[in-house]
This record gives structure tokens, C-alpha cells and sequence, in this order.
């Protein structure tokens, strides 16, 4: 190792301890991240496929949720395809798709202590893929670590629009009329048929890439959420990205619309 190189780790860890006592004190229960810039950082870095920024991205993941643990966040939720992702060409998709159902392997792995959810429209994704991302879901249920929301052909209003059709069914089901349901329907009716159900709302939203809008990213749920930008594509965001994160959020005076 060059001096210069030994000298850079020396002050970025200081810098990392400082962020972190600065941080002390309030810590969001549920965090939220779009993942974005994969194929500009891929790009930027001289790949010719972009498919190579999404493999680099994947990487990363294993990375946060570690930093999200050791910060006692409970729940984390990942968007990782959208409903318009789908519409990309074949020759993009379907590597992203593997790569997507990889990752969620590895994170579904024996030596792992997360309990993974997958959250979005599976009935859009090829039957292949829906089926993977249940069965690794499925093999991660009863474990007592952290839950990781995996958001897969996810989209804000395709949720809430999913939510109003279970809820819809369920009273139709137990013989309500609409006028019935139209008389005792309130937020907490379609809360409960949301993808998140029974989850903490996030506290905290994170967007990499430099992008500063939420392009349908938990529309219902992100009511009262902290948001939190960086110009750092996905691939590289850094642990002093996610602890100035961190210590933006624990400044910030939640009012809650009060």
C-alpha cells in the first residue's frame, strides 16, 4: 500500500467515526432505496454492456444491508425493477432479470440472517422469475433478522391499484356491497392490501445517480418520509455515503404534517 493510499483510509475512517457520532441519538426504523445508475456508471467506466453496471450494482447490495444492520434499521426496502423497466429491449431485460434472481438467491442463502419480501406485480414478470423470487422469499421465512423488501416490476400506482382490487374481492367475498363498503372504506382499509402491509411507513428515502424525484417509488406509503439525494451512481455508493445519510436524517425535525 502507497502512503498515499494509507493516508486516504486513515481519513476516510476518522471521517466515518465522526459521521458516526454526529448520527447518534435517532436512527430510521425503515429505509428505502432506489438503486439507480447502474448503466451510466457502467457507461462512464468504459463498458460496452450496460448489463455490467447492473452485476456491479448487485454487489453493492450485500454491502448496505450490512450498514443498514450494524445501524439497527429494522426494515429495507429495494427497488430494483419497475413496471416501466419492463418495457426495455429483450437483450437488456433479460440479463437484468438474472442478475435480479441471483442476487435475490445469494440474499436468501442458509449463512444469511435476512427475511426477504418480494414486493411488485409478479404477475407481470415471466412465470421463470416470479416463481424464483417466491421460493427464495419462501426460504427465508421464520428468520428473526432484519426484513428486506425486494421490489421487483414495482409501481407506486400499480400497488395502490392492486390494493383497491384485494380489498375489493375480500368485501365482495364476505357479501358487502359497494355502498356498504363506501360507507366504512378509510386508509386503513387499503393500507392493509398494500405490498408493505404490516411494515413500518419508510423513514428514510434514498436515491443515487443524482435524480431528485421519485418516479412512483412507494407513492402511498412516502406521506411523511425524510428524502435523501446523492450524485453517486449505485455502484459507487460508499458506507460514508449512506452514514451522511445517516446523520442528514437524525438532524432533520420530523413534524409530520403538525
Amino acid at each position: 500500500m502507497s502512503l498515499r493510499s494509507f493516508l486516504s483510509d486513515v481519513v476516510y475512517s476518522a471521517y466515518g467515526r465522526r459521521l458516526i457520532q454526529q448520527a447518534k441519538g435517532r436512527h430510521p426504523r425503515h429505509i428505502a432505496i432506489m438503486l439507480d445508475g447502474n448503466r451510466r456508471w457502467a457507461r462512464e467506466a468504459g463498458f460496452t454492456d450496460v448489463a455490467d453496471g447492473h452485476r456491479a450494482g448487485a454487489k453493492k447490495i450485500a454491502d448496505f444491508l450490512s450498514w443498514c444492520n450494524e445501524a439497527d434499521v429494522e426494515v429495507v426496502t429495494m427497488w430494483l425493477l419497475s413496471t416501466d423497466n419492463l418495457g426495455r429491449a429483450a437483450e437488456e431485460l433479460s440479463p437484468l432479470l438474472k442478475i435480479i434472481t441471483d442476487v435475490t438467491d445469494e440474499l436468501a442463502a442458509p449463512h444469511t440472517p435476512w427475511r426477504l419480501r418480494i414486493v411488485g406485480a409478479l404477475d407481470l414478470l415471466p412465470p421463470e422469475v416470479a416463481k424464483a423470487l417466491s421460493a427464495a422469499a419462501e426460504r427465508t421465512e421464520g428468520r428473526s433478522g432484519m426484513e428486506v423488501n425486494v421490489a421487483v416490476g414495482y409501481g407506486g400506482r400499480q400497488e395502490i391499484a392492486d390494493a383497491v382490487r384485494k380489498l375489493l374481492l375480500q368485501h365482495a367475498d364476505e357479501g358487502t356491497s359497494i355502498r356498504e363498503l363506501a360507507k366504512i372504506l378509510d386508509v386503513d382499509h387499503i393500507s392493509e392490501h398494500m405490498y408493505t402491509s404490516g411494515q413500518p411507513d419508510p423513514d428514510l428515502i434514498i436515491r443515487t445517480s443524482g435524480e431528485q424525484r421519485l418516479s412512483g417509488f412507494l407513492l402511498w406509503q412516502s406521506a411523511h418520509s425524510e428524502f435523501w439525494f446523492t450524485e453517486a451512481y449505485w455502484p459507487a455508493f460508499r458506507r460514508v455515503d449512506f452514514l451522511r445519510a445517516m446523520r442528514d436524517y437524525a438532524w432533520r425535525h420530523r413534524r409530520f404534517g403538525s
